[in-house]
Order: C-alpha cells, then sequence, then structure tokens
C-alpha cells in the first residue's frame, strides 16, 4: 500500500495545513505516507510519532524541527530540504542523512549484525 493521494491527513499536509492534520492524529486517525510526494511543502512542527513515510519524497521540504525518531524513513529522500533541529532514527547514520541531503539519494537504514562467539 502507498500513500493516497484521496487521504483526508495527507491532503492537510499536501495543503500545509498541519495544526489540522496534528489535530487529527491527537484524535487517533493516522494515515500511510509511504511514497508520499510532499516536495517543498511546510512541515514544520508536524507530529510525524509513529508515521510510515518510507520512500518519501521530501526535496525541498521545510521539516525544521521535526521528530522523526519513531518515523519510517527507509528508501525517503530529503534532497535540499531544510532539516535543522530535526531529530532522525538511530537507524540512519549521519552520512545516509548527509547524502541524501545533498546528493537526494535514499536514504538507507544501517543493518546491525549479531555476531556470535564460538563456544
Amino acid at each position: 500500500m502507498a500513500a493516497d493521494p484521496n487521504d483526508p491527513l495527507y491532503k492537510l499536509l499536501l495543503d500545509e495545513k498541519i495544526k489540522e492534520f496534528n489535530q487529527a492524529r491527537s484524535e487517533g486517525k493516522t494515515v500511510d505516507l509511504r511514497g508520499a510526494h510532499l516536495r517543498g511543502r511546510d512541515l514544520r512542527i508536524m507530529n510525524a510519532e509513529g508515521l510510515d513515510m518510507r520512500d518519501a519524497y521530501l526535496r525541498g521540504a521545510d521539516l525544521r524541527g521535526v521528530d522523526f525518531r519513531t518515523t519510517l524513513l527507509e528508501g525517503a529522500s530529503i534532497c535540499e530540504a531544510k532539516i535543522s533541529g530535526c531529530f532522525f532514527p538511530r537507524e540512519l547514520a549521519a552520512e545516509e542523512i548527509r547524502m541524501s541531503l545533498e546528493k537526494g539519494t535514499r536514504m538507507r537504514y544501517r543493518v546491525m549484525k549479531t555476531v556470535k562467539r564460538p563456544e
């Protein structure tokens, strides 16, 4: 499933009605933003807690101050976005964020491998 352009919450983001979006989220509504196209949108103060934004396109978006720590962002692109004050998921290495910001690459989560010690 991917972002539905007819979803009321997605429309609120497209129209940059962030306060209304946050209000709907506080009432328990949710939205699937996988693959969402939010290029150039002002998303400051957006409540991104627990959202699925994998493969989202956020080129040039204003994301300042958004807390993405519990947001799924794998495959998202933030080229030329404003990210001052953002929190990102621990699984995203700083280099992944920088490459996406500067070059437009899709962000990849680092894979933590557990090495089993011989007994």
